[in-house]
């Protein structure tokens, strides 16, 4: 017997008061079956996700023609498994034979009214649709799309997102200023340092040496640790990070005080923009405390 209510088994004696009245109120399959039959069993758990499906709208009567010879034969059945669709008291539909699951809900169309869709959580779809125009560097058409959101119904989660996008978008003014208006950000504490971090990381780079300079620095000096630093940062601000933690940990490595435990304080920031599960958080937080002990 199945745990659902709409999933029930019938029996000759019961079947007028479970099938036929019940019909009258919403329609009910009723699935002719047998122990022996494969097919039987290959299509009871197609019939039953559907039947869930409907949250109530449609029942699911299961009827075992070996137990129950006179409803086979009361209802002419030839052939397992066999479903038949009662509706008002009277069979309106049905099929032979194992079925694919759309061929089913095509057949109940006509009778019973589509489940409706679960409510969808607009954020989420916007959400979704931003981080595909981000990976195609689409951060305008990103940008305007949240905005758009945002305007409708104020996210705090969006707004992190669009935030992220102005970063990326080299204009980190505009993300303070977005960043300012997250409500909660002790919700959003992780991703809010992320960003608060990738501001820095841009107007710093933006008064350093240009990067022929600095390179040709520690190619002349590999010990010139404030080079170093300057290049770090710069590779954060252009959004190469592993080339910044690669360059951070070896500054940690070789100078870890510099600049008031700068190497330390970047790399933790980086930890914070890229997120707990990203790979170079995990590989970096690894060495950063293989090297402290």
């Amino acid at each position: 017997m199945s745990q659902s209510p709409y999933i029930f088994d019938v029996t000759a004696e019961d079947f007028d008061r479970f099938v036929l009245e019940n019909s009258f109120h919403k329609p009910v399959l009723v699935d002719f079956w047998a122990e022996w039959c494969a097919p039987c069993k290959a299509l009871m758990p197609i019939l039953a996700t559907i039947t869930e499906g409907y949250g109530g709208e449609l029942l699911l009567a299961k009827v075992d023609c070996d137990a129950q010879a006179a409803l086979s034969e009361r209802f002419g059945i030839r052939s397992l498994p066999t479903v038949v669709l009662f509706k008002d008291g009277q069979p309106v539909d049905g099929f032979a034979g194992v079925q694919p699951e759309s061929a089913i809900r095509t057949m109940l169309q006509p009778h019973v009214a589509e489940p409706a869709d679960e409510p969808q959580d607009e954020s989420m779809d916007v959400a979704g649709q931003t981080h595909e125009l981000i990976a195609a560097g689409a951060y305008q058409q990103a940008q305007a799309l949240l905005q758009q959101a945002i305007a409708a119904q104020p996210d705090d989660g969006l707004l992190v997102l669009l935030a992220k996008t102005l970063v990326m978008d080299d204009q980190p003014d505009e993300a303070e200023q977005v960043i300012d208006s997250v409500t909660d950000k002790d919700a959003h504490k992780q991703a809010v340092n992320g960003l608060k971090a990738q501001i820095r990381f841009l107007r710093e780079a933006a008064d350093f040496p240009v990067r022929d300079t600095l390179e040709a620095r520690r190619a002349a000096d590999a010990s010139d640790s404030e080079a170093s630093y300057q290049l770090a940062i710069r590779d954060l601000a252009d959004g190469n990070y592993a080339s910044a933690l690669a360059t951070l940990l070896v500054l940690f490595q070789t100078d870890r005080g510099y600049a008031d435990n700068s190497p330390q304080r970047s790399m933790l920031e980086v930890f914070d923009l890229l997120g707990n599960d990203d790979p170079l958080t995990i590989q970096y937080r690894r060495k950063m405390y293989q090297a402290l002990y």
